[in-house]
């Protein structure tokens, strides 16, 4: 799987100008299978994620989790993170695992995190949204899960 996580003041997504998830500080975390992944492959994504330290301590040092802080984690599918830009000037998706096995691992991916983890919210797979952020830092991690 891959993942872009963004440490945040605040996010929300809206699809069709209606809020589906917002968290106040936390992290957004975009998100995308590949065809390998697996249900084993999101819990150790979501693990990973939540006792990542990327949050200040008392002497200003990235040294605390999401879950040292009890911040929110927003979890949006975003399969143009699989994109493939070394054959010319439009992008391939081939990358990304097809829709249906997509669904599948995006919707355990969010019921492994709720179990894991209070304040959790999501977007909505396959919709149109419009994500917005305010980026804490700027902090900006990208993810490789195997």
């Amino acid at each position: 799987m891959i993942a872009v996580l963004q440490r945040v003041r605040e996010a929300r997504v809206e699809v069709a100008g209606a809020v589906v998830g917002a968290i106040g500080p936390g992290l957004l975390m975009l998100v995308c299978a590949e065809p390998a992944d697996t249900e084993a492959t999101a819990e150790k994504l979501i693990a990973k994620v939540l006792k990542l330290r990327v949050f200040s301590d008392e002497a200003g040092k990235m040294n605390r989790s999401v879950q040292d802080v009890a911040g929110g984690l927003l979890i949006v599918s975003q399969f143009t993170l699989a994109a493939d830009t070394s054959g010319g000037n439009r992008p391939s998706f081939t990358g990304a695992a097809p829709a249906e096995q997509g669904r599948r691992l995006y919707e355990h991916t969010l019921a492994f995190a709720r179990q894991q983890h209070p304040g959790v919210a999501s977007g909505e797979f396959g919709a149109d949204m419009q994500v917005h952020l305010v980026n804490d830092g700027p902090v900006t991690i990208p993810m490789r899960m195997n």
